[in-house]
């Protein structure tokens, strides 16, 4: 099991629940936009947010956006120290910055020291392109190279008495992404921070990310997770949201339907999609199956909490695969909707 670190009120490894992050794309020393992208994050389930800090601006922004709004703020950091001693000033959380990048030792151990004092956790963060040309001349870009330039980040640190430590070694391919974590996770216990970068527009990234979180967090490999699309952060944060709940990570609605085929005699797409939409954000622990016909329907879905399996005019209601109820075929959404509220709401 990997250490525990705490990013603000959030507890990160050490058999916590994973928490799920995203990364705001308004500029940061716009208070109010950011502000305004974070509340709507934390409303679809955003866990740790980060904000970009390149300039001395954003980072002077840190404190009047922390105070406004109620989940843990990352400051993302590249190269200058004194960004991030100044987000520590302004009551950052974490910083994302890799000591190696930074200077000189007495530059890492100001931050490192000014982190401790304050109780902020560093995130080393190491992708397949800000790899050390040094490492890349002696393995090539692999697993090995993003775990060896990792840890030594984290050794900066450690030569600092500082092991409040969380690492993320990504990459765009997930196989590559699976292989690094797997082996990092034998070569430390610090929490990892699980991620597939660059992943893409959302259908493609959605995919890779299933693939190579998915992968990792079955074998027990994982603390937190962001999901990169090149969409709207609200995007990564319901992915994130599904794939924990698909994989029993995380509490909700899980949902079983039948793909169609000739026997299907309703709107089985137009139903499942309905129910869907409609219950995919209560926190209900509860599996919802919408079948395509009755004749095999509730017993392939015998394990489901409540479930629907429509014919040509009409369909069937059941509870744990017994039938309780039938409805017309176009009312089935609505009945099993209108039900399952009724009993858990």
């Amino acid at each position: 099991m990997s250490k525990q670190i705490h990013v603000g009120s959030v507890p990160v490894g050490g058999g916590a629940d994973i928490a799920i992050q995203s990364m705001c794309n308004t500029r940061t020393e716009d208070v109010a936009a950011t502000v305004a992208q974070i509340l709507r994050l934390e409303e679809a389930g955003c866990d740790i947010i980060r904000v970009a800090v390149p300039d001395m601006a954003a980072a002077q922004a840190v404190g009047r956006i922390r105070r406004a709004i109620h989940i843990p703020l990352v400051a993302d950091i590249h190269f200058d120290y004194k960004l991030a001693l100044e987000c520590v000033r302004q009551g950052i959380d974490k910083i994302r910055i890799n000591p190696g990048n930074i200077g000189s030792s007495e530059r890492v151990r100001m931050v490192a020291d000014a982190c401790r004092e304050r109780g902020v956790p560093i995130r080393i963060g190491v992708n397949s392109g800000s790899v050390e040309k040094g490492l890349l001349e002696k393995y090539g870009l692999c697993a090995k190279t993003l775990c060896e330039s990792a840890l030594g980040h984290a050794k900066l640190l450690e030569n600092c008495g500082f092991e409040d430590i969380c690492i993320s070694v990504k990459a765009s391919d997930p196989a590559m992404t699976v292989e690094a974590n797997r082996l990092l996770s034998t070569l430390c216990d610090y929490p990892l921070h699980l991620g597939v970068t660059e992943a893409g527009t959302k259908e493609r990234g959605i995919l890779k990310s299933a693939a190579g979180i998915g992968s990792l967090l079955l074998d027990g490999i994982g603390d937190t997770i962001r999901v990169s699309l090149t969409d709207a952060p609200e995007e990564e944060v319901r992915t994130g949201t599904e794939l924990l709940r698909a994989l029993g990570l995380r509490s909700g609605v899980r949902f079983v339907s039948c793909p169609t085929c000739g026997r299907t005699e309703y709107d089985l797409i137009g139903t499942a999609k309905a129910v869907e939409e409609r219950l995919r954000d209560k926190p209900w622990d509860i599996t919802v199956a919408v079948m395509g016909c009755v004749v095999n329907g509730p017993g392939e879905a015998s394990h489901a909490d409540y479930g629907i399996a429509g014919g040509k005019s009409e369909g069937v209601i059941f509870k744990h695969g017994e039938p309780v109820a039938c409805v017309a075929s176009d009312k089935l959404a609505d009945a099993l909707v209108e039900l399952i509220e009724s009993e858990n709401g």
